[in-house]
């Protein structure tokens, strides 16, 4: 990774030219360099011969729509990933979720408002990382989770994938074992708030990340919910 955001290669998968290029023109006047893919087709080959640091993607595109292009991205990648969605219904925005994006912007928007949002995940993405104790690798249940380097590996040493946003959010629970942690300090730990998605969509967040580190996700043991309060993460969590 990359020192900071400058020169991060960002790929905008949009059908529509004209809001295409106006977010490439933002991107590379921000200093980072875009690639244009008008759908999934497209989008696939580039991902195929090509690195990408971010994916500004489309729900509606020609063909296969976004929703669909976005789980299986992120089925094999961890890629931070951007939604631009015309869908203002909270039950759309919990789908884009749902399937894997860290984030969403619904259009009409402003291209400003997209590169601050890229920029925001870059930095969450592991931009700038400073080496100090806060950045120690921590140890639970046989678990062991690299903050340096952003990797969660489970008790038998294999490397779980996670997204940009469920990597920040078992970090903020290694950090704060045994404490009741509110929706609205998640945000904040996180700093989703920036970006303004809806409170909800840390309970849909919390949900795939028990997927990955709870044996039974529908009797969570590890990440406990506690009424009207928030979470709970109850494991021992020690410095490896």
């Amino acid at each position: 990774m990359q020192s900071n955001t400058a020169n991060a290669h960002i790929l905008i998968v949009e059908d529509d030219s004209e809001i295409a290029n106006l977010l490439a023109l933002t991107i590379q006047d921000n200093g980072m360099i875009p690639t244009i893919a008008e759908d999934g087709r497209v989008m696939q080959s580039l991902l195929r011969n090509n690195s990408f640091d971010l994916i500004i993607l489309d729900v509606m595109l020609p063909g296969e729509d976004g929703l669909s292009i976005c789980r299986k991205i992120r089925s094999e990648k961890t890629t931070p990933i951007i939604l631009l969605t015309a869908l203002g219904e909270e039950i759309d925005r919990i789908v884009g979720l749902e399937v894997g994006a860290d984030d969403y912007v619904t259009k009409p928007f402003s291209p400003r408002e997209v590169v601050a949002r890229v920029r925001s995940l870059l930095r969450r993405a592991s931009y700038g990382l400073v080496t100090n104790t806060a950045q120690r690798k921590l140890r639970f249940d046989g678990w062991q989770i690299d903050p340096m380097r952003r990797q969660l590996h489970d008790p038998s040493n294999a490397r779980i994938a996670l997204t940009t946003t469920e990597f920040d959010l078992l970090l903020a629970f290694c950090r704060n074992p045994g404490r009741v942690i509110t929706r609205e300090e998640l945000l904040s730990m996180t700093h989703s708030g920036l970006a303004g998605p809806i409170e909800r969509s840390i309970d849909v967040h919390v949900s795939r990340l028990r997927q990955k580190i709870e044996i039974d996700p529908k009797e969570p043991a590890l990440l406990r919910t506690v009424r009207l309060g928030g979470y709970m993460f109850t494991a021992t969590v020690e410095e490896a």
